[in-house]
């Protein structure tokens, strides 16, 4: 994870923490098109977010186990 977005991406882990959001709220608030910012990207890659079915049928973002511990350890 680049040091520079750590922060950002702690920011997104704290964000679907807080409660399970739906996909497209968090892509609407996180997503850009910068390609120097890839928040949303490196959060997944990290395993620190995941994508899961929703009771709606909709996708929900939900921060894992791993996401956790980041924000304990930040």
């Amino acid at each position: 994870m680049s040091e520079v977005l750590r922060p950002l991406i702690l920011d997104l882990v704290a964000f679907v923490a807080e409660r399970p959001r739906p996909y497209a709220e968090v892509l609407d608030a996180w997503r850009t098109s910068c390609p120097r910012l890839t928040v949303w990207e490196d959060a997944v890659d990290a395993g620190l977010v995941r994508c899961c079915p929703g009771t709606d049928g909709g996708m929900i973002v939900e921060a894992t186990t791993q996401g956790r511990a980041a924000l304990a350890r930040r």
